[in-house]
Order: C-alpha cells, then sequence, then structure tokens
C-alpha cells in the first residue's frame, strides 16, 4: 500500500521508527505510584489477574508517525521514511498514515521482522511505556529529485542503527539545501552527541526536554537554561529548544533566547503521552512554514496542550484553523518573552521583551 502526495517537492520528511501503541488504563484499585530509591515506581501485584479499564489502539504511533500526523494536519505536504514488518500491523500503519494524508512511498517493509509493538500503562494522566525496537535492515533510501524535502525531522530509531544514523549525515552533506530538525529518541540519547557529532553539527532545530538536554551536555540536573542552551548550541545547532513541561519551554535562536509558558489546560490533563512530539512538530512546522522561532513556539504549546486532553498521542492533534481559534481565545498574558543575547553580556538584569503575542 503506497499513497503519494503528487509530484511536488515534500515540506517536511519525517525519520524514525513506528509502532501500534496499545494503551492500558490501569485500574487505581490494582496499581499505585509509589515513592521508591531512585524515583517513583509503578507497584501492581506481582503473579496475579489484574483487571483493567480499557484500551486505546493508536495504529500508526511512535515520535516520527505522532510528529508526520502533527504536521500532515497543519497543512505540510509530509512524508515519512521508516519500516514496518510485512504483517497485518504493518497494514494498518500505512492505511492509518494514509488517512492523514501522508505520503507512505518511502516506507519499507521487512519480512523478516515484525511490526514495532508498544504497550502503553496509563494510570492517572501518566504512563509508563513498554517498547521494544524490532532489528530492521536500516538502509537510507535513494531520493528522486521530487523526493528531497525543505526539511527532515529525525527522531527515534532502533538500537545499533548508527551506520543508518550515518548515511542519513551523508544524505545531508550531499543536500545542503535541506534543513534538518532533530528529536532525539531513547538511543540516540544513549549514543551520546560525540557519536552523533555530524547531525548535531548539521542541525537546524534540536529540541529535547530538560532532562535530556542535560543527559546530552553532560551538565546534569539544575543547571540554569542559560548555560544549558548554550552548551547545546556549542554541540551545532542553529535554534534550540529546551522543554520543561508544565513550566513551558526556553529557546534560543543563538542571538535572543525565548521563554514561553505553557498554554493554560481547559481541564486537567487526561494523558500526557504525545506532548512533546506534538510541541516539538508544531515548532519544526512553523519553522518549514517560514516563521521567525517565537512565532512558531508560539503556536506549539497550543498543540501540545490539545493532545493532553485526549488519550493516546494523536487524537488531540489540532489542524491549522483550530490551532489558530484555540490561540486566538489565549489568555492576554499568553506570549512569548524575548532577551537578546549580546544585551545579556556582563549584565545581571537584562531587559525582557515580550514578542508573539497571542492575538487572532
Amino acid at each position: 500500500m503506497v499513497h503519494r502526495g503528487g509530484g511536488q517537492r515534500f515540506d517536511v520528511l519525517c525519520v524514525g521508527d513506528v509502532a501500534t501503541d496499545v494503551y492500558i488504563a490501569l485500574s487505581p484499585d490494582e496499581a499505585q505510584v509509589v515513592e521508591g530509591p531512585d524515583g517513583l515506581r509503578l507497584d501492581m501485584a506481582f503473579g496475579a489477574k489484574l483487571p483493567f479499564d480499557r484500551t486505546v489502539t493508536v495504529e500508526a504511533g511512535g515520535n516520527a508517525a505522532n510528529a508526520a500526523v502533527a504536521i500532515a494536519r497543519l497543512g505540510l505536504r509530509t512524508a515519512l521514511v521508516s519500516y514496518v514488518g510485512g504483517d497485518a500491523l504493518g497494514r494498518d500503519i500505512l492505511a492509518a498514515l494514509h488517512r492523514e494524508g501522508i505520503d507512505t512511498s518511502l516506507v519499507r517493509l521487512d519480512h523478516n521482522e515484525p511490526t514495532n509493538k508498544h504497550f502503553v500503562l496509563w494510570l492517572d494522566g501518566e504512563r509508563t511505556i513498554l517498547v521494544r525496537h524490532e532489528h530492521y535492515d536500516y538502509h537510507w533510501p535513494h531520493l528522486r529529485p521530487s523526493e528531497i524535502p525543505e526539511w527532515l525531522y529525525l527522531s527515534s530509531v532502533g538500537r545499533d542503527t548508527h551506520g543508518y544514523e550515518e548515511e542519513i549525515a551523508d544524505f545531508l552533506d550531499e543536500s545542503p539545501e535541506v534543513q534538518l530538525a532533530f528529536q532525539p529518541g531513547t538511543y540516540q540519547l544513549e549514543e551520546g552527541p560525540e557519536v552523533l557529532r555530524r547531525l548535531y553539527r548539521r542541525t537546524s532545530l534540536l529540541v529535547c526536554n530538560v532532562e535530556e538536554a542535560a543527559r546530552i551536555t553532560g551538565l546534569g540536573n539544575g543547571v540554569d537554561n542559560v548555560a544549558l542552551l548554550g552548551a547545546l548550541h556549542e554541540l551545532g545547532p542553529r535554534q534550540v529548544v529546551v522543554t520543561d513541561s508544565v513550566a513551558g519551554a526556553v529557546a534560543s535562536d543563538g542571538r535572543r533566547r525565548f521563554e514561553v509558558p505553557a498554554f493554560p489546560d481547559p481541564s486537567p490533563p487526561l494523558d500526557r503521552t504525545g506532548a512533546g512530539d506534538a510541541f516539538a512538530a508544531t515548532v519544526a512546522a512553523g519553522l518549514a512554514r517560514h516563521m521567525q522561532l517565537d512565532e512558531a513556539l508560539r503556536r506549539a504549546p497550543v498543540n501540545a496542550a490539545s493532545v493532553v486532553q485526549r488519550v493516546g498521542t494523536q487524537a488531540g492533534l489540532l489542524d491549522d484553523k483550530a490551532l489558530e481559534e484555540q490561540l486566538a481565545g489565549a489568555p492576554p498574558g499568553f506570549s512569548v518573552r524575548a532577551v537578546d543575547v549580546e544585551t545579556c553580556v556582563g549584565s545581571s538584569s537584562p531587559t525582557v521583551a515580550p514578542t508573539a503575542q497571542a492575538r487572532p
């Protein structure tokens, strides 16, 4: 099954593993969150048969698919490079992407491996995800001129895929006009920035959360945002965004630093899974539409806030019209705040000016 969105060049080509995500809503009577010596732990009876509340299936999940769906709904020509097994789950993933208008002609079927399947244990709005990345025969495809995108969005791939990542870096070297958005996944964080230095140096937009940023830079937790953003820039990315859950996000384009708050929740979050993907993809979509970083940042919290109101990573993703309508109804205090980096040198109290106000 192949879907091709015409002969036009892609705006964004998303790259990464996809999976069927099965959400299992745990019963609060059977599972609890407890404080352990190394943080919070999910506590359930061992060796028992435990009832659960319900299940929800996201047919085409994973960081890359979540990003592709988010970007496609915002109106950009979107394609995906990925691998699925030659099984029913793989066909279901292709069908789900097809319904979203995503070009799947570069998704490869591997008849020797099953399709990735993840299980999301969901309790009180938070989740623990059981993941397994199958070992596909990863190779970067040869892209025809009509398939070379304006932006390549790289996210999570499986373990031991450094050769594949090097092939992607080779493609980017051969295609200097292509912009790279990089949202590192679990195994890419394990590899570290030195192993992936070619990708970091080629990155136009790096998006990660604050814990991941501390790990990438080696600075550890509790480092101030100025040092964290600076250390990420030193790896090569030209624009950096670091999210921090309900605290919002900080960003930098090397000249100015930005702060954006979380968008107000209309009701308590139902499921936080996918909020980071929604945020990152919305920023990337804005830049692909030639917005400035602050304008793209203004839109991202809206999509993230919408996602947490629904179960699953994609049900709450907005199209462009709905996003603008919600942004038009933002409270007066919702804005992106900017600091001119050059004016901050030697100053303990730089001038902070609002930019990118919420507006119709």
